[in-house]
């Protein structure tokens, strides 16, 4: 075999892959002509809200005090940010949906390579010994005995509960959602999450700015005198609301984005990490300030126990990530996709 015959056999062979290449990458696959189309057969409804949830729709606010720095803290001063178009649930998790998410984690333990049985116990459950740990000389074995086991507090909030377990929350509702929508041939929706705090914060005043408390006014009761959440309306006085401990959800009335408890009933885990001066180092536009070595983690809204001023809309507060509470609990959001207004989404 010459190698004039090797020559041509090898240009051929060019020719027919630059054919080939032509073919396949410069216009000849997918009816697109040769025109830049992108790529085709990418179908996507438009997203859905959440069941339980409503959607917090894109704005700017002034994040911080709307009112007097009674402590003089100095860590909540003003600043006008932005914030995205997020879901958000229109109350706090309730002790059934928890139980939810425990039972099925315990029926997939034994195929699971994340948890197992025994860790599911130590590290999920709630604890509910906090009712009796958490304040000093207080008959709580009532509450430790019957608060997440007795469905009459099936609709109430769910305690007892750290800033991990309700990370691990949000994880699995969102894997039992998409596994869902795998099974259904539809593309996946964004994470379940915690609330950044300045989402937390610009949601709760539901549309208010500078708002005092999420229904707008600088009172704790209505011109009746009837209390508008759950709080500690006076020293030694927790029945004035209605409750002497957490109420159901949504026994008051919701905010402009239709949001229950975002002042009261029990305090809730954001994803930020605690800084007294996070505010001035944190971006304008969907601040959130992560500190990996920070075990601090901020929580908002106050509690059944706490009096007026950390019910605010402005007031922060922390506890430690590995702590549980019988006064904090939690509720998830997840990114809106597409338009930012909000206002587009059913």
């Amino acid at each position: 075999m010459n190698n004039s015959y090797i020559i041509r056999r090898l240009s051929l062979a060019s020719i027919a892959l630059s054919f080939f290449l032509q073919s396949c990458l410069f216009g000849g696959k997918g009816g697109d002509n040769g025109e830049l189309v992108g790529v085709l057969d990418r179908e996507w409804e438009e997203q859905t809200i959440p069941y339980g949830m409503t959607v917090v729709p894109s704005g700017t606010f002034h994040m911080g005090q709307a009112d007097e720095d009674i402590t003089s803290s100095k860590i909540n001063l003003n600043k006008q940010i932005t914030i995205g178009t997020f879901f958000m649930d229109q109350t706090e998790i309730t002790n059934n949906e928890y139980r939810q998410f425990i039972e099925n984690i315990l029926e997939t333990s034994d195929t699971s390579a994340d948890w197992t049985a025994d860790e599911i116990m130590d590290q999920l459950y709630p604890d509910t010994t906090v009712w009796t740990t958490d304040f000093t000389y207080h008959m709580g074995e009532p509450m430790t005995e019957y608060y997440y086991l007795h469905p009459a507090f099936d609709d109430y909030p769910v305690v007892g509960v750290n800033w991990f377990a309700a990370k691990e929350f949000c994880k699995w509702r969102t894997d039992y959602l998409n596994a869902y929508r795998e099974s259904e041939g539809k593309f996946q929706m964004p994470a379940f999450r915690l609330p950044s705090e300045a989402e937390w914060e610009y949601a709760s005043r539901g549309g208010l700015d500078m708002a005092k408390y999420p229904w707008g006014g600088p009172y704790v009761r209505n011109g009746k005198g009837c209390a508008l959440a759950n709080f500690k309306p006076g020293r030694g006085n927790y029945y004035d609301d209605g409750f002497s401990y957490t109420s159901p959800i949504a026994s008051y009335f919701a905010n402009g984005y239709g949001l229950y408890d975002m002042s009261g009933n029990v305090a809730e885990w954001c994803e930020d990490a605690y800084h007294p001066a996070s505010y001035p180092i944190v971006w304008d536009l969907n601040p959130t300030y992560y500190d990996e070595n920070e075990p601090r983690k901020v929580i908002r809204g106050g509690s059944w126990k706490d009096i007026p001023f950390y019910i605010e809309t402005g007031t922060r507060s922390y506890e430690f990530q590995d702590t549980s509470r019988s006064y904090i609990g939690f509720r998830c959001v997840m990114t809106g996709l597409g338009r930012s207004s909000g206002y587009e989404f059913y």
